[in-house]
């Protein structure tokens, strides 16, 4: 059976952190989809200045997570910090911890697991300046280049993407996860 796989990303996400993970899974064989807020498409941030632009393949309200085996969050600083206040995009979050399926997370993107409330609890890695935050919403901040917590792939920034890749994929052909929760 063919995995599809939604990347949920709006402007300003880190090029590289949805690029290399949409390469890696699609070398996988995995379909993958660029979901976001609006048509059209969407500019990454790369690096220290505006990058590419990337075709937006459905929007927030054409689907849902039972439409995917799993979800991948680039990181950025702007990118989560716009998804964090949609509420569409919080609901789609935390659906896919509620239907038990994996979650990849790079950098700044656990600012909108923060926000959806999926992280209490949890074993993760992100970007440094967000430990605290991290911290605050009740999760154990650890500082390795992957954390895995049950389906939940989390990763620093993307001199992690090497592993991170891997263990998304790892995840994903190992399928839902009974004890991953929203």
């Amino acid at each position: 059976m063919e995995k599809k796989i939604a990347i949920l990303a709006t402007h300003g996400f880190e090029e590289s952190e949805l690029a290399s993970p949409k390469e890696a899974m699609e070398k996988e064989g995995f379909k993958v989809e660029i979901v976001s807020l609006e048509k059209g498409k969407i500019k990454s941030w790369d690096k220290d200045n505006w990058g590419k632009e990337y075709e937006v393949n459905k929007t927030l309200d054409e689907v849902s997570a039972k439409d995917y085996n799993a979800l991948v969050l680039p990181g950025g600083v702007i990118n989560p910090d716009k998804l964090r206040r949609e509420e569409s995009a919080l609901i789609f979050v935390r659906d896919f911890f509620k239907q038990s399926k994996p979650v990849g997370a790079i950098c700044h993107a656990s600012w909108t697991l923060i926000s959806a409330d999926v992280v209490e609890g949890r074993t993760m890695t992100s970007f440094n300046s967000i430990k605290k935050d991290l911290e605050n919403a009740g999760a154990l901040w650890v500082d390795k280049e992957v954390v895995v917590d049950e389906a939940l792939v989390t990763s620093r920034n993307p001199d992690d993407l090497p592993a991170f890749n891997a263990k998304v994929i790892e995840e994903i052909k190992e399928g839902k996860h009974d004890l991953q929760h929203a």
